[in-house]
């Protein structure tokens, strides 16, 4: 009797130990995908945030010698203002809870301040904790400003900048960004924008064109009415700040999926690297029609102008389709920077070539290129986005230009900011042209 009973519990023990094997083997696969793409999406904001040493290698290597070290400054301090900011306040607005939008769907807002949610991490969306959905969403904001640092170069008051970046990341990025990104009305029409042609390139872009138009032209930069070449004092840098912003695309593209499926990052990185390739290739050729040269200068900005292009619909444009959309970023963006330059419109790095006009198109080619997003949505956030950031980087650069005064004084700018605003050269005791 005994022994029956005995031989019952272990065959009972035998069932039960694989099923309790099967719930362990679960979990722990559960438990494993989410660190890696926890990983994955930390190793993106890594990625984000090299990119401000490829903004600031780039506007400094384009810019004149006596800016560099201010373009330095300026470009080290914008990443630590603008996440301080969205941590302030800036996440609150941008990522609001259901019961949290103020005007429905328009604004929002949940308190000042990063408060990390209770329970279990795996719960808030499956794929990261919190605080790594906050790091990777703080280096997007910060780049948002870096964008208006190189088009309002080698005149602008530091301090004025400055109190620019603070409002831009902490208010008016994080609004518009919550229309889409935060689920707002935009995202509620089916807008796409994967990771960030308009929400981060077009924003800064339309920030940049405000500020160039507020500040006026370099002295020195028309003559007779006619455009003046002002060159870049070292192209060595800039061509290592366009390869460290290359670098940091793939992860700013990468892991705006959120998580680490193969599928869909080898899908992401692929038409990233097609995009900016065709960039490359389509702006030498324009550069050759255009200005009979095949200028550095512009190839740089091709290749970037292809990875903003695509950056909107990297997950979904076709591949051989993100060829077409980074070539046609490429031939365009040569034109842009001399129609720019007939306007008056002083960019000494190209920026609104770059990140405005390129970040239009990218975005509407997602209509062109797929059936699943419409062409009219994605015009309608091109056009809407633009407006609001537009007017207020206007207002933004208005009001510290009426309290704080915005440009340097002419003796200043001829001076160079190096002496003028630091104190300081970035290389003493070499001689250079009175020009640069």
């Amino acid at each position: 009797m005994k022994f029956r009973y005995f031989t019952r519990i272990v065959l009972l023990l035998t069932c039960a130990l694989p099923l309790c094997a099967s719930d362990t083997t679960a979990h722990d696969v559960a438990a494993n995908t989410f660190m890696i793409n926890n990983l994955w999406i930390i190793i993106g904001a890594m990625l984000v945030f090299l990119m401000h040493l490829g903004f600031s290698m780039l506007e400094s290597g384009l810019c004149r010698i006596k800016n560099c070290t201010n373009i330095l400054f300026k470009n080290t301090l914008t990443p630590a203002i603008g996440f301080l900011a969205f941590a302030l306040c800036g996440f609150s607005l941008m990522f609001p809870t259901e019961s949290h939008w103020v005007v429905n769907e328009v604004l929002t807002f949940s308190g000042f301040g990063v408060h990390v949610p209770g329970g279990d991490p795996m719960a808030y969306n499956g794929t990261c904790t919190f605080l790594t959905f906050f790091l990777f969403q703080g280096m997007f904001a910060a780049t948002t400003a870096t964008i208006v640092s190189g088009a309002v170069a080698e005149r602008v008051k530091l301090s004025s900048y400055l109190i620019f970046t603070l409002f831009y990341v902490a208010l008016v990025y994080p609004i518009l960004g919550s229309w889409g990104w935060g689920g707002g009305w935009l995202a509620s029409l089916n807008f796409h924008d994967f990771a960030g042609s308009t929400f981060v390139h077009s924003i800064g872009g339309w920030g940049a064109l405000a500020g160039v138009i507020m500040l006026g032209p370099r002295i020195g930069k028309y003559v007779k009415g006619e455009p003046k070449a002002l060159p870049g004092h070292n192209m060595p840098i800039a061509v290592i700040g366009t390869f460290c912003l290359w670098l940091g695309w793939f992860g700013f593209n990468g892991a705006s999926a959120l998580n680490a499926d193969p599928a869909t990052i080898s899908y992401v990185l692929v038409t990233t690297m097609l995009a900016a390739s065709a960039g490359v290739i389509g702006s030498m050729f324009s550069s050759l029609v255009f200005i009979k040269k095949p200028d550095l200068s512009m190839i740089l900005n091709g290749c970037l102008a292809g990875l903003v292009a695509i950056t909107a619909g990297t997950d979904c444009i076709g591949l051989m389709s993100s060829i077409v959309v980074g070539l046609i970023a490429g031939v365009i963006v040569v034109p842009a920077v001399l129609v720019f330059d007939r306007l008056h419109l002083d960019d000494p790095v190209g920026a609104l070539s770059v990140h405005l006009v390129n970040g239009i198109w990218g975005t509407l080619a997602v209509g062109i290129f797929t059936k699943e997003y419409s062409f009219g949505t994605q015009l309608l956030g091109v056009v809407t986005i633009g407006a609001a950031s537009f007017a207020s980087a206007l207002f933004l650069f208005w009001a510290i230009k009426k309290v704080f005064g915005l440009r340097v004084s002419e003796e200043e700018e001829m001076r160079g900011l190096d002496i003028s605003e630091h104190g300081m050269e970035a290389y003493p005791g070499f001689q250079f042209f009175s020009n640069q």
